[in-house]
Protein backbone atom coordinates (compact mmCIF):
# COMPACT_ATOMS: atom_id res chain seq x y z
CA UNK A 1 0.00 0.00 0.00
CA UNK A 2 1.20 3.98 -0.84
CA UNK A 3 1.33 5.87 2.01
CA UNK A 4 -1.11 8.94 1.41
CA UNK A 5 1.97 11.46 1.50
CA UNK A 6 3.60 9.46 -0.91
CA UNK A 7 0.25 9.11 -3.06
CA UNK A 8 -0.17 12.54 -2.94
CA UNK A 9 3.40 13.75 -3.76
CA UNK A 10 2.93 11.37 -6.78
CA UNK A 11 -0.32 12.83 -8.14
CA UNK A 12 1.56 16.55 -8.11
CA UNK A 13 4.46 15.49 -9.79
CA UNK A 14 2.32 13.89 -12.32
CA UNK A 15 0.20 16.59 -12.80
CA UNK A 16 1.14 19.58 -14.73
CA UNK A 17 -0.65 23.08 -15.31
CA UNK A 18 -2.49 24.01 -18.37
CA UNK A 19 -2.69 27.45 -20.33
CA UNK A 20 -3.97 30.35 -18.94
CA UNK A 21 -6.91 32.11 -20.75
CA UNK A 22 -8.80 35.43 -20.20
CA UNK A 23 -12.21 35.83 -18.85
CA UNK A 24 -14.55 38.58 -18.35
CA UNK A 25 -14.18 39.33 -14.22
CA UNK A 26 -17.68 38.44 -14.02
CA UNK A 27 -16.93 35.09 -14.71
CA UNK A 28 -13.79 34.71 -12.69
CA UNK A 29 -14.77 33.67 -9.06
CA UNK A 30 -13.68 30.44 -8.33
CA UNK A 31 -10.72 30.64 -11.01
CA UNK A 32 -6.87 30.72 -10.88
CA UNK A 33 -4.74 33.61 -11.32
CA UNK A 34 -2.34 33.31 -14.08
CA UNK A 35 -1.27 36.42 -13.84
CA UNK A 36 -0.19 39.02 -10.86
CA UNK A 37 -2.49 41.83 -9.68
CA UNK A 38 -0.98 45.24 -9.48
CA UNK A 39 -2.46 48.42 -7.83
CA UNK A 40 -2.65 50.53 -11.50
CA UNK A 41 -2.88 53.81 -9.37
CA UNK A 42 -2.72 54.78 -5.32
CA UNK A 43 -5.57 54.38 -3.28
CA UNK A 44 -7.32 56.95 -2.41
CA UNK A 45 -6.22 58.60 -5.65
CA UNK A 46 -6.44 62.03 -3.75
CA UNK A 47 -7.07 63.30 -0.40
CA UNK A 48 -10.06 61.69 0.72
CA UNK A 49 -13.24 63.28 3.26
CA UNK A 50 -14.56 60.70 5.39
CA UNK A 51 -17.00 62.71 6.29
CA UNK A 52 -19.27 65.27 5.76
CA UNK A 53 -18.35 68.68 6.98
CA UNK A 54 -15.82 71.49 6.53
CA UNK A 55 -12.73 71.23 5.16
CA UNK A 56 -10.53 73.68 7.21
CA UNK A 57 -6.95 74.51 8.34
CA UNK A 58 -7.03 73.23 11.60
CA UNK A 59 -4.91 76.31 13.25
CA UNK A 60 -7.91 78.50 12.25
CA UNK A 61 -10.18 76.74 15.17
CA UNK A 62 -8.07 76.75 17.64
CA UNK A 63 -9.79 79.31 19.94
CA UNK A 64 -13.50 77.79 18.50
CA UNK A 65 -15.72 78.62 18.41
CA UNK A 66 -14.89 80.43 15.60
CA UNK A 67 -16.46 82.16 11.81
CA UNK A 68 -14.86 81.34 8.87
CA UNK A 69 -15.96 82.09 4.95
CA UNK A 70 -17.44 79.41 3.17
CA UNK A 71 -15.54 80.00 -0.40
CA UNK A 72 -16.78 77.18 -2.35
CA UNK A 73 -17.73 72.87 -2.16
CA UNK A 74 -15.85 69.77 -2.89
CA UNK A 75 -18.35 67.05 -4.07
CA UNK A 76 -17.67 63.65 -4.74
CA UNK A 77 -16.54 63.74 -8.86
CA UNK A 78 -16.51 67.12 -8.84
CA UNK A 79 -13.88 68.84 -6.31
CA UNK A 80 -12.98 72.55 -5.31
CA UNK A 81 -10.21 73.58 -7.51
CA UNK A 82 -8.76 76.92 -5.65
CA UNK A 83 -6.69 76.55 -2.46
CA UNK A 84 -7.23 77.37 0.80
CA UNK A 85 -6.34 80.30 2.59
CA UNK A 86 -6.62 81.60 6.19
CA UNK A 87 -9.85 82.28 7.67
CA UNK A 88 -11.58 80.73 4.82
CA UNK A 89 -13.55 76.76 4.80
CA UNK A 90 -14.61 74.56 1.85
CA UNK A 91 -17.85 72.94 2.36
CA UNK A 92 -17.16 69.08 1.98
CA UNK A 93 -19.23 65.74 1.49
CA UNK A 94 -18.13 62.21 2.26
CA UNK A 95 -15.56 60.94 -0.31
CA UNK A 96 -15.12 64.18 -1.92
CA UNK A 97 -11.29 65.71 -2.65
CA UNK A 98 -9.91 67.51 0.11
CA UNK A 99 -9.02 71.02 -1.28
CA UNK A 100 -5.37 72.09 -1.01
CA UNK A 101 -4.23 73.79 1.73
CA UNK A 102 -6.96 72.45 3.97
CA UNK A 103 -5.23 70.27 6.87
CA UNK A 104 -8.63 68.48 8.86
CA UNK A 105 -12.57 68.68 8.24
CA UNK A 106 -14.64 69.17 10.92
CA UNK A 107 -18.04 67.12 10.74
CA UNK A 108 -21.11 69.45 9.86
CA UNK A 109 -22.47 68.14 13.35
CA UNK A 110 -20.45 70.25 14.83
CA UNK A 111 -21.05 73.48 12.39
CA UNK A 112 -23.60 75.96 11.79
CA UNK A 113 -23.90 77.90 7.99
CA UNK A 114 -25.56 81.34 7.23
CA UNK A 115 -24.85 83.76 4.40
CA UNK A 116 -21.84 81.63 3.02
CA UNK A 117 -20.12 82.12 7.16
CA UNK A 118 -19.40 78.95 8.61
CA UNK A 119 -19.12 78.55 12.24
CA UNK A 120 -16.94 76.22 13.70
CA UNK A 121 -18.36 75.18 17.47
CA UNK A 122 -15.31 73.37 18.52
CA UNK A 123 -11.75 72.80 17.83
CA UNK A 124 -10.61 70.40 15.31
CA UNK A 125 -7.02 68.68 15.12
CA UNK A 126 -4.64 68.38 11.85
CA UNK A 127 -5.93 65.28 10.11
CA UNK A 128 -9.14 64.39 11.44
CA UNK A 129 -11.01 62.72 8.64
CA UNK A 130 -9.02 62.91 5.94
CA UNK A 131 -7.30 59.85 4.15
CA UNK A 132 -4.58 60.82 2.30
CA UNK A 133 -3.22 59.88 -1.01
CA UNK A 134 -2.07 56.70 -1.75
CA UNK A 135 -2.60 55.42 2.47
CA UNK A 136 -4.37 52.67 1.42
CA UNK A 137 -2.24 50.93 -1.60
CA UNK A 138 0.51 52.84 -3.44
CA UNK A 139 0.37 52.60 -7.51
CA UNK A 140 2.57 49.77 -8.56
CA UNK A 141 2.10 47.70 -5.33
CA UNK A 142 1.79 43.75 -5.63
CA UNK A 143 -2.22 42.82 -4.45
CA UNK A 144 -2.61 39.00 -5.50
CA UNK A 145 -0.18 36.51 -6.47
CA UNK A 146 -0.21 34.35 -9.48
CA UNK A 147 -2.02 30.70 -8.41
CA UNK A 148 -4.57 32.14 -5.90
CA UNK A 149 -8.37 31.49 -6.41
CA UNK A 150 -10.47 33.80 -7.06
CA UNK A 151 -13.25 35.19 -4.23
CA UNK A 152 -16.14 37.15 -4.14
CA UNK A 153 -14.24 39.67 -1.92
CA UNK A 154 -11.58 39.98 -4.37
CA UNK A 155 -13.56 41.69 -7.57
CA UNK A 156 -13.93 44.84 -6.09
CA UNK A 157 -10.18 45.47 -5.89
CA UNK A 158 -9.69 44.05 -9.28
CA UNK A 159 -12.75 46.05 -11.03
CA UNK A 160 -10.64 48.85 -8.91
CA UNK A 161 -7.79 48.54 -10.88
CA UNK A 162 -9.05 47.88 -14.22
CA UNK A 163 -8.82 44.54 -14.63
CA UNK A 164 -12.44 43.81 -16.70
CA UNK A 165 -10.57 40.66 -17.88
CA UNK A 166 -8.07 38.21 -16.37
CA UNK A 167 -5.94 35.50 -17.00
CA UNK A 168 -6.65 32.49 -15.54
CA UNK A 169 -5.77 28.98 -15.72
CA UNK A 170 -7.85 26.92 -17.97
CA UNK A 171 -10.38 24.52 -16.75
CA UNK A 172 -9.48 20.80 -16.82
CA UNK A 173 -11.88 18.71 -19.10
CA UNK A 174 -13.32 16.09 -16.83
CA UNK A 175 -14.58 12.93 -17.93
CA UNK A 176 -16.85 10.96 -15.06
CA UNK A 177 -17.47 7.22 -15.63
CA UNK A 178 -19.44 5.19 -12.96
CA UNK A 179 -19.34 1.51 -13.57
CA UNK A 180 -21.35 -2.17 -12.40
CA UNK A 181 -24.23 -3.61 -13.76
CA UNK A 182 -26.04 -3.14 -11.00
CA UNK A 183 -25.95 0.80 -11.57
CA UNK A 184 -28.87 2.62 -13.07
CA UNK A 185 -29.69 6.21 -13.79
CA UNK A 186 -30.79 8.65 -11.25
CA UNK A 187 -34.23 9.24 -12.92
CA UNK A 188 -34.90 5.41 -12.86
CA UNK A 189 -36.79 3.36 -10.21
CA UNK A 190 -33.88 0.74 -9.23
CA UNK A 191 -35.03 -3.25 -10.01
CA UNK A 192 -33.88 -5.96 -7.59
CA UNK A 193 -30.35 -5.88 -6.90
CA UNK A 194 -29.72 -2.64 -8.56
CA UNK A 195 -28.59 1.43 -6.97
CA UNK A 196 -29.50 4.54 -8.24
CA UNK A 197 -26.12 6.10 -9.63
CA UNK A 198 -25.07 8.69 -7.23
CA UNK A 199 -21.63 8.42 -8.02
CA UNK A 200 -21.36 10.16 -10.41
CA UNK A 201 -23.68 13.06 -9.78
CA UNK A 202 -21.43 13.80 -7.07
CA UNK A 203 -18.59 13.66 -8.51
CA UNK A 204 -19.54 15.89 -10.86
CA UNK A 205 -20.81 18.59 -8.74
CA UNK A 206 -17.56 18.19 -6.52
CA UNK A 207 -15.14 18.56 -9.90
CA UNK A 208 -16.85 21.65 -10.61
CA UNK A 209 -16.87 23.07 -7.28
CA UNK A 210 -12.70 23.34 -8.15
CA UNK A 211 -13.02 24.24 -11.28
CA UNK A 212 -13.41 21.57 -13.61
CA UNK A 213 -15.30 21.85 -16.82
CA UNK A 214 -17.11 18.14 -16.93
CA UNK A 215 -19.00 15.45 -18.66
CA UNK A 216 -20.67 12.28 -17.15
CA UNK A 217 -20.76 9.76 -19.31
CA UNK A 218 -23.14 6.68 -19.77
CA UNK A 219 -22.50 3.94 -16.88
CA UNK A 220 -20.65 1.14 -18.27
CA UNK A 221 -21.99 -2.45 -16.80
CA UNK A 222 -19.18 -5.21 -16.06
CA UNK A 223 -18.19 -5.96 -19.26
CA UNK A 224 -14.33 -5.27 -19.96
CA UNK A 225 -14.25 -4.89 -23.61
CA UNK A 226 -16.82 -1.66 -23.24
CA UNK A 227 -14.91 -0.33 -20.79
CA UNK A 228 -11.64 -0.65 -22.49
CA UNK A 229 -13.26 0.91 -25.13
CA UNK A 230 -14.47 4.17 -23.54
CA UNK A 231 -11.55 4.86 -21.49
CA UNK A 232 -9.49 4.40 -24.72
CA UNK A 233 -11.89 6.97 -26.31
CA UNK A 234 -12.05 9.30 -23.65
CA UNK A 235 -8.24 9.41 -22.66
CA UNK A 236 -7.55 10.80 -25.83
CA UNK A 237 -10.15 14.11 -25.42
CA UNK A 238 -10.11 14.34 -21.61
CA UNK A 239 -8.02 16.35 -18.94
CA UNK A 240 -8.81 13.97 -16.14
CA UNK A 241 -10.88 10.54 -16.40
CA UNK A 242 -12.67 9.72 -12.94
CA UNK A 243 -13.80 5.96 -13.17
CA UNK A 244 -16.35 4.85 -10.15
CA UNK A 245 -15.88 1.83 -9.11
CA UNK A 246 -14.89 -1.39 -10.16
CA UNK A 247 -11.06 -0.90 -8.83
CA UNK A 248 -11.29 -3.96 -6.33
CA UNK A 249 -10.05 -7.63 -6.06
CA UNK A 250 -13.56 -8.88 -7.07
CA UNK A 251 -14.54 -11.14 -9.67
CA UNK A 252 -16.21 -8.33 -11.15
CA UNK A 253 -13.66 -5.46 -10.68
CA UNK A 254 -12.43 -4.84 -13.85
CA UNK A 255 -10.62 -1.12 -13.91
CA UNK A 256 -6.91 -2.40 -13.08
CA UNK A 257 -7.19 -5.14 -15.44
CA UNK A 258 -8.38 -2.13 -18.73
CA UNK A 259 -5.77 0.11 -17.30
CA UNK A 260 -3.61 -2.39 -17.56
CA UNK A 261 -4.36 -3.93 -20.94
CA UNK A 262 -4.75 -0.56 -21.97
CA UNK A 263 -0.65 0.30 -21.74
CA UNK A 264 -1.37 2.95 -19.35
CA UNK A 265 1.01 3.91 -16.46
CA UNK A 266 0.08 3.01 -13.32
CA UNK A 267 1.66 5.02 -10.72
CA UNK A 268 -0.21 3.17 -7.60
CA UNK A 269 -3.38 0.76 -7.16
CA UNK A 270 -4.10 1.29 -3.27
CA UNK A 271 -3.40 3.55 -0.53
CA UNK A 272 -2.62 3.04 3.17
CA UNK A 273 -6.02 4.84 4.01
CA UNK A 274 -9.36 4.34 5.25
CA UNK A 275 -11.91 4.58 3.76
CA UNK A 276 -10.72 4.34 0.17
CA UNK A 277 -7.84 1.95 0.07
CA UNK A 278 -8.42 0.70 -3.42
CA UNK A 279 -7.69 3.46 -5.52
CA UNK A 280 -6.35 3.61 -8.62
CA UNK A 281 -3.81 6.63 -10.32
CA UNK A 282 -3.01 6.00 -13.79
CA UNK A 283 -1.58 7.94 -17.34
CA UNK A 284 -3.28 6.81 -20.50
CA UNK A 285 -2.53 9.06 -23.67
CA UNK A 286 -3.30 12.80 -22.21
CA UNK A 287 -5.47 11.96 -19.61
CA UNK A 288 -4.99 11.50 -15.75
CA UNK A 289 -7.02 8.25 -14.55
CA UNK A 290 -8.43 7.73 -11.67
CA UNK A 291 -10.21 4.93 -10.29
CA UNK A 292 -12.12 5.79 -7.48
CA UNK A 293 -13.52 3.17 -5.29
CA UNK A 294 -17.41 2.16 -5.46
CA UNK A 295 -18.67 2.68 -2.17
CA UNK A 296 -19.59 6.58 -1.69
CA UNK A 297 -18.08 7.79 0.89
CA UNK A 298 -14.82 6.15 -0.38
CA UNK A 299 -14.96 8.34 -3.30
CA UNK A 300 -15.77 11.49 -1.65
CA UNK A 301 -12.74 11.23 0.28
CA UNK A 302 -10.21 10.10 -2.10
CA UNK A 303 -11.60 12.52 -4.50
CA UNK A 304 -11.43 15.52 -1.77
CA UNK A 305 -7.23 13.91 -0.91
CA UNK A 306 -6.37 13.25 -4.64
CA UNK A 307 -8.47 14.64 -7.07
CA UNK A 308 -9.26 17.72 -6.04
CA UNK A 309 -5.25 18.46 -5.45
CA UNK A 310 -5.15 17.36 -9.40
CA UNK A 311 -7.57 19.58 -10.33
CA UNK A 312 -6.46 22.60 -8.75
CA UNK A 313 -2.82 21.75 -9.82
CA UNK A 314 -3.70 21.89 -13.37
CA UNK A 315 -5.01 25.20 -13.05
CA UNK A 316 -2.47 26.48 -11.99
CA UNK A 317 -2.66 26.86 -7.97
CA UNK A 318 -0.14 28.16 -5.54
CA UNK A 319 -2.20 25.48 -3.15
CA UNK A 320 -3.27 22.35 -3.17
CA UNK A 321 -3.37 20.81 -0.33
CA UNK A 322 -6.88 20.51 2.04
CA UNK A 323 -7.41 23.46 4.72
CA UNK A 324 -6.59 21.93 7.59
CA UNK A 325 -7.20 22.92 11.52
CA UNK A 326 -7.34 21.56 15.12
CA UNK A 327 -10.66 20.68 17.15
CA UNK A 328 -11.36 19.45 20.18
CA UNK A 329 -12.96 15.65 19.99
CA UNK A 330 -15.91 15.49 20.61
CA UNK A 331 -15.93 11.89 21.51
CA UNK A 332 -13.30 9.19 22.03
CA UNK A 333 -12.06 8.03 18.43
CA UNK A 334 -9.79 5.79 17.22
CA UNK A 335 -7.77 4.88 13.53
CA UNK A 336 -7.74 1.63 11.53
CA UNK A 337 -4.52 -0.17 12.98
CA UNK A 338 -3.05 -0.11 9.94
CA UNK A 339 -4.35 2.20 7.77
CA UNK A 340 -4.11 6.37 8.13
CA UNK A 341 -7.71 7.34 8.56
CA UNK A 342 -9.82 10.04 7.89
CA UNK A 343 -13.29 9.82 10.05
CA UNK A 344 -16.15 11.77 8.29
CA UNK A 345 -17.22 14.33 11.27
CA UNK A 346 -19.25 17.18 11.90
CA UNK A 347 -17.64 20.33 14.13
CA UNK A 348 -19.41 22.82 16.05
CA UNK A 349 -18.19 25.73 19.07
CA UNK A 350 -18.72 25.00 22.42
CA UNK A 351 -19.24 27.02 25.48
CA UNK A 352 -15.69 27.70 26.11
CA UNK A 353 -15.29 29.06 21.70
CA UNK A 354 -13.59 25.62 21.17
CA UNK A 355 -13.87 23.97 17.97
CA UNK A 356 -15.49 20.81 18.68
CA UNK A 357 -15.42 17.61 16.23
CA UNK A 358 -18.17 15.02 16.41
CA UNK A 359 -17.21 11.91 14.86
CA UNK A 360 -20.57 10.88 12.16
CA UNK A 361 -22.31 7.94 13.01
CA UNK A 362 -22.31 5.81 9.65
CA UNK A 363 -21.99 2.25 8.99
CA UNK A 364 -18.84 2.30 6.71
CA UNK A 365 -17.90 3.56 3.48
CA UNK A 366 -21.19 2.87 1.71
CA UNK A 367 -23.27 4.79 4.44
CA UNK A 368 -23.65 7.97 2.28
CA UNK A 369 -26.77 8.79 3.96
CA UNK A 370 -24.64 9.54 7.50
CA UNK A 371 -21.75 10.92 5.27
CA UNK A 372 -24.14 13.41 3.88
CA UNK A 373 -23.90 15.91 7.38
CA UNK A 374 -20.40 16.02 7.29
CA UNK A 375 -18.34 19.41 6.86
CA UNK A 376 -14.79 18.01 7.71
CA UNK A 377 -13.06 14.87 8.44
CA UNK A 378 -10.62 14.43 11.04
CA UNK A 379 -7.18 12.74 10.72
CA UNK A 380 -6.27 9.79 12.92
CA UNK A 381 -2.75 8.47 12.20
CA UNK A 382 -3.13 4.42 12.33
CA UNK A 383 -3.50 3.00 14.89
CA UNK A 384 -3.79 6.12 17.20
CA UNK A 385 -6.39 6.53 19.99
CA UNK A 386 -7.35 9.82 20.83
CA UNK A 387 -9.74 10.64 23.91
CA UNK A 388 -12.81 12.88 24.21
CA UNK A 389 -11.73 16.36 25.00
CA UNK A 390 -7.98 15.65 23.38
CA UNK A 391 -7.30 17.91 20.53
CA UNK A 392 -6.53 16.45 17.36
CA UNK A 393 -6.34 17.71 13.31
CA UNK A 394 -9.19 17.84 10.89
CA UNK A 395 -9.59 19.03 7.22
CA UNK A 396 -12.25 21.16 6.45
CA UNK A 397 -14.45 20.02 3.49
Amino acid sequence: MTPITKALEIVERETKPLAAESVDLADSVGRVLAEEIKADMDLPPFDRSQMDGYAVIAADTANAPVSLKVVGESAAGQGWRGRLKKGEAVRIMTGAPVPAGADAVQKVELTSENAEVVTIIEPVKKETAIVRQGSEIKRGTAIFKAGEVITENMIAVLASFGYAKVSVGKKPRISILGTGSEIVEVSKKPGRDQIRNSNSVMLDVLSCRFGGKTKVLSNVGDDIAELKKVIRSVSKTSDVLIITGGVSVGKYDHTKTALAELGAEIFFETVRLKPGKPIVFARLDRSLIFGLPGNPVSAAVTFHLFVRASILKMQGAASTSLLLGRAVMGTDVKANRERDTYLPSRFETNKLGQLVAFPLKWQGSSDFVGYSRADSLIFMPKGSVRKKGEVGEIAYL
